[in-house]
């Protein structure tokens, strides 16, 4: 071949290179100019982030239905169904109402106290990036925790709050109480914005505390059953609370390995936390049951990993796996003795709510505050910034709960009347049994259930 043929090729070959460089450049170059902040989504935007925050998201949902077995299972069986779809109604009504509007009042821009209402019904809220993951899945994501923090307080009141007072309830206390507690946590209000921030990995302050202070306020607004005392309130289906606390157990590893918001070394260290500390915390309430009721119960066990998985909520993205056993053994002790001395009162807080989960979630996150060494450090500031976040959310939530339960006492009322509240919630509220009788359908009359007398 000739030199002329040769240099006729190569200029073949450069020109066919030249247009298939330019077919491709130029709807690049235009795609860059015309929608730069699709690019920009692409490529923030991790698949592999998306993947994790889903499946974490679908772990925290199912953490409710946990709940819903942990509660069911410690109740008589008069109560079941109504102590279970108390948890279940939360999917409905907390879910909507998180969309709503719940989301904008905790994540809007808005004020130290409260975010503004610009994300209201969702509005902006798109597949725009958030972090490394759809700015929606963040949305679904905290979702999840308004719907099983509201479900959380039923445990205090199972077995004589009416049922529709008990939905108002919690549409208002999420709203009104929720919503701001988690803007100044995650939000960006006041705690955030604090000298030295508290440190609230996934929830102690904002699910657990609210939650418990919530509950201790609901029980004493609401007062004691009306048998308490004069009969015992026994487990009717302990395999139910046994299958309650593994859900709860499993679910919570998306609790807290999926607040680190990506699959990378922090949601490893947050999962191994969630396996370690409520172990610990077993181990410990089985010998405290040992010494003091000569035992080990199985309530006793499925409450020990409740509480341990509360106490490592705040620290779980913070500390080291052997902080996070120290936090869950330590966490067993006031937790299993205020249960002791609660049962001697007549303090109804039914299923020990405030004890698990207020007293849990406060004992995690002074300790974290004490055993933080990821991303921050323990110190005596830090440990006076956890003490401030505590007492405020608790005052906050204990004299929101009252002022909304007083409001709906007054307009619906909260409990039905006593004979009827002796037959059981299942049947005047749902019109249901948990467990057939033979007998065929329990009938209620209408008066009855709007508060007359009864048979």
């Amino acid at each position: 071949m000739s030199n002329t043929t040769r240099l006729k090729e190569m200029a073949r070959g450069l020109g066919s290179g030249l247009g298939y460089a330019a077919r491709f450049a130029v709807p690049s170059l235009l795609l860059l100019l015309m929608a730069p902040e699709m690019l920009s989504a692409q490529e923030a935007i991790s698949s592999g982030d998306t993947s994790w925050m889903l499946m974490s998201t679908g772990l925290v949902l199912f953490m409710t239905v946990g709940l819903a077995f942990f509660y069911g299972g410690l109740v008589p069986s008069k109560n079941v169904l109504n102590t279970m779809m108390m948890s279940f109604i939360a999917f409905g009504f907390a879910g909507i109402l998180w969309a709503l509007a719940g989301y904008s009042l905790a994540f809007g821009e808005g004020g130290s106290f409260v975010g503004d209402m610009s994300m209201a019904m969702l509005s902006g809220v798109g597949m725009q990036p958030n972090g490394s993951i759809p700015d929606m899945l963040f949305m679904a994501f905290q979702g999840t925790f308004y719907i099983i923090t509201a479900a959380l307080i039923s445990g205090a009141v199972v077995g004589r709050m009416k049922f529709g007072p008990y939905v108002a309830f919690i549409s208002l206390w999420g709203l009104l109480i929720y919503a701001p507690v988690c803007h100044w946590v995650w939000g960006g209000g006041w705690i955030a914005s604090m000298d030295t921030p508290a440190l609230d990995f996934a929830g102690g302050a904002v699910v657990h505390v609210n939650a418990g202070a919530a509950a201790l306020a609901a029980a004493l607004v609401l007062g004691p059953r009306s048998d308490y005392g004069r009969r015992a309130m026994l487990p009717h289906n302990v395999p139910f609370v046994l299958l309650g606390a593994g859900i709860l157990w499993f679910g919570w590893m998306g609790f807290n390995g999926g607040s680190a918001l990506a699959a990378d070394e922090i949601a490893a260290l947050g999962v191994v936390n969630t396996m370690l500390a409520p172990a610990a915390t077993l181990v410990a309430w089985s010998l405290l049951d040992l010494m003091f009721a000569k035992q080990i119960t199985a309530v006793g066990v499925a409450t020990a990993i409740v509480v341990g998985l509360v106490a490592v909520t705040p620290a779980a993205g913070f500390v080291s796996p052997m902080a996070a056993l120290a936090i869950g053994a330590i966490a067993a002790v006031p937790s299993f003795f205020l249960i002791r001395w609660r049962a001697g009162t007549r303090l109804d807080d039914s299923l020990d709510v405030f004890a698990a989960h207020g007293v849990g979630g406060a004992t995690g996150a002074i300790l974290t505050g004490v055993f933080a060494s990821v991303g921050a450090t323990g110190s005596g500031a830090q440990v006076l910034s956890q003490a401030i976040s505590i007492l405020a959310v608790f005052a906050y939530s204990a004299i929101g709960t009252v002022i909304i339960l007083k409001v709906i006492q007054g307009v619906a009322g909260l409990r039905p009347a006593e004979a009827l509240e002796l037959r059981g919630m299942d049947v005047i509220s749902h019109g249901e049994e948990g467990y057939a009788t033979g007998d065929g359908a329990v009938l209620i009359l209408d008066d009855e259930i709007n508060g007359g007398s009864a048979s």
